[in-house]
């Protein structure tokens, strides 16, 4: 049960229909557990309006809005999120954690697992499955190892806008300068960060704070 002994709200967000059908049974079924509002993208839970404060299990495969930027939106939903994703690997775990979800667990894990990763982030813990924890735990020991980085303020507010979806043309007209000196930017940054393609530069964005929360 959550606070109060009231039971835990719980949203899903799945486009595979079998999975998302077998998920939200588990739920269903669990004696401390409601469930909330079920869709297959993040716009149509949006519209369905779930109460803040609730847990949502997530897949990062979406149509629409998508992996770090779907955590992203729903986090700033007020929610508590949970991924559970066929893809686990190291840049997908450490984006959706940098992003704000508590939990993150990969399409293997069973219906208990699940079930024990929604309880404990309900309470305000995290949960993480074990096969999966070590990429945490490393990267949390390179981050305070290694060294600062360091950007311009020109070059953080091409990340941002970058990281918000906005194109090279777009990120120009922004900011009121040429597409070859945005280019120019996204150089720079690549040659400080190692970080080549945009999905990593995204995660580059969420990881340093610099990318907008949805409202």
């Amino acid at each position: 049960m959550g606070a109060e002994g009231e039971p835990i709200v719980v949203g899903v967000i799945e486009d595979h229909p079998l999975y998302r059908a077998a998920v939200a049974r588990v739920l269903a079924d669990a004696p401390d557990i409601e469930l909330g509002v079920v869709a297959d993208s993040v716009g149509r839970f949006a519209a369905g309006r779930q109460r803040p404060d609730s847990v949502v299990v997530l897949d990062l495969k979406l149509r629409g809005v998508q992996d770090a930027a779907a955590v992203l939106e729903v986090v700033g939903m007020g929610h508590k999120v949970l991924v559970v994703s066929a893809h686990a690997g190291q840049a997908e775990v450490l984006g959706a954690i940098a992003a704000g979800a508590r939990g993150y667990l990969s399409k293997d894990s069973d219906g208990d697992e699940i079930l024990r990763a929604v309880r404990e982030i309900a309470i305000g813990n995290s949960y993480v499955s074990p096969t999966l924890a070590s990429f945490v735990l490393n990267s949390s020991r390179e981050r305070h190892t290694g060294p600062k980085l360091v950007l311009s303020d020109r070059e953080r507010q091409v990340l941002s806008l970058l990281a918000a979806g906005e194109r090279d043309q777009d990120i120009a007209e922004a900011m009121n300068i040429t597409v070859r000196t945005v280019r120019s930017y996204l150089d720079r940054i690549r040659d400080k960060t190692g970080r080549r393609r945009r999905p990593e530069l995204t995660r580059l964005a969420i990881e340093e704070g610099i990318a907008h929360r949805a409202d």
